[in-house]
């Protein structure tokens, strides 16, 4: 039996829920130009000559009326034509009153409709933090446009002007980018703390993306439709639960989830000193930015480094600092692996944190690694210093133009111009997040486990960049090791890529998952 939650989140439909056909939106559709050939929507009103533009408001509604629009886009051997809805949907309380609304894009594919034709796959993504809104899935992954970002030498200061995503998943499923609230332009309906204590919370941001999805699911006709959850981060981490919540709670049943560079268990994010194996998960990940530079990354080579890891390595952490034949050791092999001073390895005991790592490797010509991918360094402002607080060359230097671009796409392309600031990340958010008995007892394994137990035909890809010092790829390996077949050990698949937390920043690697997902979503497809 189920304990509701001391507050039962409803998600309702500001707008009538009847069933709309497929290809339109819980919204009034809005018309206008034709769309051009060139991939643009053509200057167009999103609105019926007349009627109040996205920019009016119902009563007691908070963000814009939704804004349908069409587009177009020509890519490598197609063409998509594809409904795109910028809106929101509220999360009320028992009583019915709003405490938020939650934003969202949705991308449907303007396709034939039949009784012989099988339903589209929908798929609904989210970015982690908690805090960071959907735009990076969103204009660097999955959407119909990509802004290209990531690489070394990028910064604050580049064009945001976003291209055609040849390699956009819409191709293969209708897309839903979710803002959780406080991202995004998802905001809350007081400035009271009841409301944030509720769903800046573990259960209250599962709960209230599940029921955001089962309505979005109802209003829309879709609850036929093979469905996906996609997160990103943290978003890897609330995927099991949301979709353990959407199982038991929404009467949804999840086809597959696709997690990329997630967090399944806390405990490895704690002080580091506290446990062995939070020096054990970290060390493949910095071998990979040694062997990256070096030109010798490969899977073959990261294989005897997690052996070791795993092996000798976690015997000689195990005998601890007293045995200085062990430290003596585990000096020699870290300074091997990662490149670093072996004199500074055994002042630290032969274990390196992260932060080390990144600023010593690259001390000497003055710059800094960044840990959302070891391989893009920046310059530290420090460089002479014994410590240093850098900008960060991947997340900061990118912070300035996915914002302006996605500005850009909600009020020129989409024609959604809600009032008040975007949030691409939240610091207050994360800074005020309850993740309840404490953030190391936190772990969504347990769900993961038990959504795969109770549907055979549940599938899951979990993908990591090797570079990434943020999650790393290790610590999941060794968590998703221990899960049983249930009956079928390739329903869950860990793909490693080259890059970091964002690996489909790189080309090669944003193809590829994109192929691995596609084989999960239509074992068909060529």
């Amino acid at each position: 039996m189920r304990i509701p939650p001391p507050i039962l989140l409803l998600l309702t439909a500001c707008l009538a829920a009847a069933p709309l056909p497929r290809g339109t939106d819980a919204a009034s559709q809005e018309t206008g130009s034709p769309v051009q050939a060139q991939g643009r929507p053509a200057a167009q009103e999103s609105r019926p000559q007349g009627q109040p533009d996205a920019r009016s408001t119902v009563q007691n509604q908070l963000l814009p009326q939704p804004s349908v629009t069409r587009h177009e886009i020509v890519l490598p051997g197609r063409t998509l034509r594809y409904t795109a809805t910028a809106g929101s949907l509220p999360v009320r309380d028992q009583d019915g009153r709003t405490l938020a609304e939650i934003a969202y894009i949705a991308y449907v594919l303007d396709h034939e409709t039949g009784s012989a034709s099988p339903p589209r796959p929908v798929s609904f993504a989210f970015n982690g933090g908690p805090g960071a809104a959907s735009a990076y899935l969103n204009l660097g992954l999955m959407g119909p446009r990509r802004l290209p970002f990531g690489r070394q030498g990028d910064g604050p200061s580049m064009p945001p002007v976003p291209i055609d995503n040849a390699e956009t998943w819409l191709d293969f499923t209708d897309l839903v980018f979710i803002d959780p609230v406080g991202t995004g332009y998802s905001r809350f309906a007081s400035s009271g703390d009841d409301a944030r204590r509720l769903l800046w919370s573990v259960e209250g941001d599962y709960r209230s993306l599940s029921r955001f999805i089962g309505n979005w699911l109802r209003l829309n006709d879709r609850l036929a439709s093979p469905k996906y959850l996609v997160g990103e981060s943290y978003g890897g981490f609330r995927a099991p639960k949301v979709a353990s919540e959407l199982q038991s709670a929404d009467g949804v049943g999840v086809s597959g989830i696709v997690m990329i560079s997630p967090v399944l268990d806390f405990t490895f994010q704690r002080d580091a000193r506290g446990s062995p194996l939070s020096w054990v998960v970290s060390l493949p990940g910095m071998a990979a930015v040694r062997l990256e530079r070096d030109g010798k990354l490969s899977r073959q080579a990261l294989a005897a480094v997690e052996a070791y890891a795993s092996g000798a390595y976690l015997a000689d952490l195990l005998k601890g600092p007293r045995d200085r034949q062990a430290v003596e050791r585990m000096s020699d092999q870290v300074a091997a692996l990662t490149g670093l001073d072996r004199g500074l390895v055994l002042r630290m005991g032969g274990k390196v944190d992260a932060g080390t790592f990144l600023r010593e490797l690259d001390r000497p010509s003055g710059r800094v690694g960044s840990p959302y991918d070891g391989a893009v360094t920046g310059f530290d402002p420090n460089p002479d210093a014994s410590r240093s607080r850098a900008p960060d060359a991947v997340l900061d230097a990118i912070t300035a133009p996915l914002t302006s671009a996605m500005l850009r796409h909600y009020a020129g392309d989409l024609k959604w111009r809600p009032e008040g600031r975007y949030m691409l990340l939240n610091e207050d958010t994360s800074r005020r997040w309850s993740y309840g008995q404490g953030r190391g007892d936190r772990e969504s394994m347990r769900e993961l486990g038990g959504a795969l137990a109770l549907d055979p035909g549940l599938k899951v890809i979990v993908a990591h960049g090797f570079t990434d010092l943020v999650t790393p790829y290790f610590e999941t390996k060794l968590l998703l090791d221990q899960l049983p077949t249930f009956g079928d050990s390739a329903r869950v698949k860990l793909e490693l890529l080259p890059g970091g937390h964002m690996f489909y920043s790189r080309d090669k690697s944003r193809i590829g998952f994109r192929a691995s997902v596609r084989q999960m979503m239509d074992p068909t497809a060529e």
